[in-house]
């Protein structure tokens, strides 16, 4: 059954359709805020759903080239067009609309499900290209004979290849037929059969009906089969078979519709899959891009931020000429934006290898001074448990109180050395920080000196076209007096031109919107960068004040353990 016109007008797909539809079905609540701001590109779009719009036609989807799933179901669509361009495309819904022939599908070569149901296809043809292809729906159509009582088969080379790999003891003809043999239906090519059958069922055709020998062990069917004719391929002959009447049973029917929900449901959740790695991607390319300070400047969202709020402009943006103008500001402030955008992601490499090189010799430095220590440590050790046996071994007092001198003066000759490591590393990072301080630092001027520039080009582009819009203004004002103006303005728009006053007032107040903003997004880097570096070195002065006190406690609480041992022994030798 196809789709009537109903009474509202029918609609081709332009801009206006297509945003809306992308809008709405982008992501919600503060991502989606975050979406309507920056503008979503059509090109990074994965779905887009467009089913009860009563359109007539397709067009204007060239822009989405990465379009993996497409729904137009229940339209009123004529014809399949426009769709050479999704070549990515994977899913693709037409059914419940007036088409009449499959076409237009030549260059979609990803294509793994297709749904063509309840329209106005007589025949099952141009379908050789979609290699990939796994469900075919063509239900309710005008199907009588899934032969189309055609000399060659008809069906898919990816739906013939796939029943060939089931097939026990068929073999492929040369033009890819296959001779009668056992064969059983998979779930992925059931909707071809079932579309057919039930097109049968519902439309109580009057008189046989005809099939390929090798779907014969599917059909149930009442009454006698037999083999009525053949169809000849590349010289050989394949039989067919003639179904006066056929039904599926309600346990095959029932098995069939649960195969085929389970695979509808892995395809949708394949889609959902997707889509959340897609907005992991963009959410962690995002973070990138914040680090760097160049969030948003990889296109046209500054630009686009400018007009957001300018009631003013968007009004005067309606004048003659002005359309182009605003065209080429644009332009050239993308251009603009994306080269600061690809210094910032210059600049953020060369701080964050900066900053690895600093922490590899930090790392190094002290490693370098702990095996030093551990060295001495180990010798003092050494010398100091030959020290203990001899005192414990020892009869004499005077011979004790010797030794017990001894090694106090070892653990106190140890503290002085490992204090003294200390200190060489204390200023040995102090140094390495004041240096990666000084280069950091720079960076940062530098980048800071070099986007101000840019932004300043911003700011020329900006007063070079409040200039042209202010001379456009003024003649259209002047054409409106005198009644000279040809073209229809908006009522809105028209009330602007008042007086010289009213419009100069108005393209100022437009002009200093476009500076805020411009002003606002350099404040706001050149504030996160410089709250970014300071924090940083802050951070690092800090983790070496706590890195040296930390030392300091660990050397003297083992001194301390050192000297409380001797003095434990002292004590008991003298006892005994």
């Amino acid at each position: 059954m196809s789709r009537p016109y109903d009474s509202m007008d029918p609609k081709v797909m332009d801009d206006d359709m297509l945003k809306a539809a992308v809008g709405e079905q982008g992501p919600q609540e503060e991502a989606g805020q975050l979406a309507k701001q920056e503008g979503i590109l059509f090109k990074d779009v994965l779905s887009l759903q467009l089913d009860f719009q009563n359109i007539l036609r397709i067009d204007n989807l060239w822009q989405f080239e990465n379009l993996q799933k497409l729904q137009l179901n229940n339209n009123i669509i004529e014809r399949i067009e426009g769709l050479e361009n999704l070549t990515h495309l994977v899913w693709l819904d037409l059914s419940f609309n007036n088409i009449e022939a499959i076409e237009g599908l030549d260059t979609l070569v990803n294509l793994e499900d297709l749904s063509l149901s309840n329209n106005r296809i007589s025949r099952i043809d141009s379908l050789d290209a979609l290699v990939k292809l796994q469900v075919l729906s063509l239900g309710n159509n005008q199907i009588s004979n899934i032969m189309n009582v055609s000399t060659r088969l008809q069906i898919p080379r990816c739906l013939i290849s796939h029943w060939y790999h089931r097939t026990q003891e068929g073999s492929r003809g040369t033009a890819g037929c296959f001779r009668a043999g056992s064969w059983s239906t998979p779930s992925s090519v059931v909707p071809l059969i079932l579309g057919c059958l039930e097109r049968i069922r519902h439309s109580h055709l009057q008189g046989p009906v005809t099939f390929p020998a090798f779907m014969k062990d599917t059909l149930q069917h009442t009454g006698h089969a037999h083999e009525a004719r053949g169809c000849v391929a590349g010289g050989t002959r394949y039989p067919l078979v003639t179904v006066p009447f056929l039904f599926l049973g309600q346990k095959e029917m029932a098995k069939i519709k649960h195969q085929y929900s389970i695979d509808e449901l892995k395809h949708r959740e394949a889609q959902m899959q997707a889509r959340l790695e897609a907005e992991k991607a963009q959410q962690e390319k995002l973070a990138e891009h914040k680090m760097a300070f160049i969030d948003h400047l990889d296109g046209s969202f500054l630009f686009d931020s400018m007009y957001s709020e300018d009631v003013e402009g968007n009004k005067l943006s309606y004048l003659p000429g002005v359309g182009e103008l605003l065209e080429t500001y644009k332009d050239k402030f993308v251009i603009i934006c994306l080269n600061i955008f690809e210094y910032g992601l210059k600049q953020q490499e060369k701080r964050k290898a900066e900053l690895d090189t600093f922490n590899e010799c930090i790392q190094e430095a002290i490693q370098e001074n702990q095996n030093q220590g551990k060295l001495k440590v180990a010798k003092f050790e050494e010398k100091h448990l030959l020290n203990v046996n001899a005192i414990r071994e020892e009869s004499e007092l005077p011979n004790i109180e010797k030794k017990l001198i001894e090694c106090s003066d070892d653990i106190t000759e140890l503290f002085n050395m490992l204090m003294t490591l200390e200190m060489q590393l204390v200023e040995q990072l102090e140094e390495t920080i004041n240096i990666f301080e000084r280069n950091i630092t720079d960076l940062v001027g530098l980048f800071i000196e070099n986007v101000q520039s840019l932004m300043a080009q911003c700011r020329d582009l900006e007063n070079h076209h409040h200039e042209k819009l202010l001379e456009i203004a003024i003649n259209t004002l002047e054409k409106i007096l005198k009644g000279e103006m040809d073209e229809d303005l908006p009522d809105d728009v028209r009330a602007l031109f008042v007086d010289k006053d009213t419009i100069v007032n108005a393209v100022g107040a437009s002009h200093d919107i476009h500076l805020l903003k411009i002003d606002n997004r350099e404040d706001e880097l050149v504030t996160g960068i410089n709250s970014w570096c300071a924090h940083l070195l802050d951070k690092i002065h800090k983790d070496e004040i706590m890195r040296n006190r930390k030392r300091v406690k660990e050397i003297n609480q083992y001194i301390d353990h050192m000297q409380s041992e001797l003095d434990n022994l002292e004590c008991g030798d003298i006892i005994d």
